[in-house]
């Protein structure tokens, strides 16, 4: 059994989900830090990734339906924002990972809700890598599926010449 489209789409449809729910919840963690406490860099950094991610994410939806048009565009996307989904996941490691936790922008908030909003930085980064290989293998997929080369009906031999494995016709006889 091959790895089709077939398979593709709701695989896609399932990660491209739960990406796109973490990324709403760090929007909203973030949100909630912004709004208690004191503004650092990596607050601002991790609100602004989260919410250009909302839209960003939002023709991943659609890319296992038009894989021809949207999939390269998706796959781009998938690639920046896997390099920035890391860079906020290290920097929610330094500051909310260490003893200092309760004291890291925003301070007086409990570490819990800092640490959920680490973990799911990092859903939102492991999602965003899922759903590049995905995105790859679906698109491989498709046009395997779709190239001129690839049929799925046996042909049949028509009779207008012998197939071209048979013995070859005595010489008096054509």
């Amino acid at each position: 059994m091959s790895f089709t489209t077939t398979i593709a789409r709701p695989l896609q449809l399932l990660t491209r989900a739960l990406q796109w729910s973490s990324v709403v919840i760090v929007m909203g963690l973030t949100s909630f830090f912004i709004h208690h406490g004191p503004r650092g860099q990596h607050t601002t950094y991790q609100e602004i990734i989260s919410t250009i991610s909302v839209v960003f994410f939002l023709p991943a939806f659609i890319s296992p339906f038009l894989p021809s048009s949207l999939s390269r565009f998706v796959l781009a996307i998938d690639v920046v924002f896997s390099y920035l989904w890391l860079t906020a996941f290290i920097f929610s490691a330094q500051d909310y990972s260490g003893s200092r936790c309760y004291y890291a922008n925003p301070a007086g908030i409990g570490c819990k809700r800092k640490r959920a909003n680490e973990a799911f930085i990092f859903v939102a980064f492991i999602f965003t890598i899922f759903g590049m290989l995905l995105e790859v293998a679906a698109l491989w997929a498709y046009r395997r599926e779709n190239s001129p080369n690839h049929s799925t009906e046996t042909k049949v031999n028509s009779g207008t010449r012998p197939p071209m494995d048979a013995p070859a016709a005595p010489a008096g006889t054509v």
